[in-house]
């Protein structure tokens, strides 16, 4: 609203045209739509992975938050993404509902959130949706014998500990997180062996309305759309929880196969905050953005499966301007960050440093 300021002479209602400017350029840059965010640039130094398998708890609980800050500005990212609780099932911050990483330096997800929005960045945790060794360990009749595979069947006693630790996790001042893994893991692996366990012919009566038909009615086609509706609800689950604990809260979707059955046409592509394609080949992101839509944003990974990323090629092509970058590297288990070798990541990690530093 304007001041306004009397005239000698004139009555105190008259308002000159040229004093009503400012309320007119008010109103008109209220209309002019906010200024585009910035590209995404991100990335993971990833505790889930450990010399053969997924990092058992305490692996890598000696890492500083500050150095963890320092090594991600050098970086040149602006956002970071850490994890709220990693693949072993422990959590990174100070939980009263999952386990906590053991030998963990004070509240690292906290600390780390706070160091990386004073230094003006996004600071994202992490769920493997599908996976969690600790899960696996106290509910052994809820899982599939895979170990560090995706293994965990979305029942209702599950859905409930994410509905619980969620909330927790966004707690910390993190401004999202990514989810991984969000595959219910009936019958996934075609190599591998499965049988339908109690807890999945519970599930479908819940998602059916009717009881299980036995395995012999369990087609392919059936299997995949009670695996489709497994989906769907727990991502109700999470989106609920997120969104009603932090509306404005980033929930982040990162896909190995954004064709899978399970994937395919399902809400979440539409509904999720940002997309990511891991796999390799940003062509696989291109085909799925009928089914994505326009809310989310997109996002390419450029490294983290060695020689399989050649993170130059996709960030210098202008035809993949507008997607966000994303990078991962399993750290080092005595720095805790990534190492600096000859591999094809640390090639790849070489090439987004210095294009996301060139690129401020």
């Amino acid at each position: 609203m304007t001041r306004r300021l009397p005239f000698h002479g004139v009555s105190k209602s008259f308002s000159p045209a040229w004093m009503l400017l400012p309320a007119a350029l008010l109103a008109l840059f209220s209309s002019v739509a906010p200024a585009e965010e910035p590209r995404i640039k991100a990335f993971c130094v990833d505790f889930n992975w450990g010399s053969a398998g997924f990092a058992p708890p305490g692996m890598y609980a000696q890492a500083f938050p500050e150095k963890h800050l320092d090594w991600y500005r050098a970086m040149g990212v602006n956002t970071i993404q850490t994890f709220c609780v990693s693949c072993c099932g422990h959590a990174w911050y100070q939980s009263a509902v999952a386990p906590v990483q053991p030998g963990m330096r004070g509240d690292f997800l906290r600390e780390i959130t706070a160091l990386g929005h004073g230094a003006g960045m996004k600071v994202m945790g992490y769920f493997c949706i599908g996976a969690n060794s600790h899960w696996s360990k106290t509910h052994p009749d809820e899982v599939h014998p895979h170990p560090d595979s995706i293994s965990i069947p979305f029942t209702s006693a599950y859905l409930d500990y994410l509905a619980k630790v969620i909330p927790e996790a966004l707690a910390t001042g993190i401004d999202g997180f990514m989810i991984d893994w969000v595959y219910n893991a009936s019958h996934f692996y075609p190599e591998k062996e499965y049988r339908w366990l109690d807890c999945e012919k519970t599930m479908h009566l819940e998602l059916f309305g009717e009881p299980f038909p036995g395995e012999d009615a369990m087609t392919p086609e059936r299997t995949n759309e009670f695996n489709r509706r497994a989906v769907n609800r727990c991502w109700n689950v999470i989106r609920d929880a997120a969104k009603s604990a932090k509306p404005d809260c980033v929930l982040w979707l990162t896909c190995f196969d954004l064709q899978h059955p399970q994937m395919a046409g399902a809400p979440i592509l539409r509904e999720v905050d940002w997309v990511m394609n891991e796999h390799p080949d940003p062509e696989k992101l291109d085909k799925a953005r009928e089914l994505i839509g326009p809310k989310p944003r997109l996002i390419q990974c450029v490294a983290g499966w060695g020689d399989q990323h050649n993170a130059a090629a996709i960030m210098n092509d202008p035809k993949y301007a507008a997607l966000g970058l994303y990078g991962f590297a399993k750290p080092d288990p005595d720095t805790t960050l990534p190492p600096e070798d000859d591999s094809g990541n640390a090639r790849n990690i070489a090439a987004m440093r210095a294009f996301f530093n060139a690129n401020r």
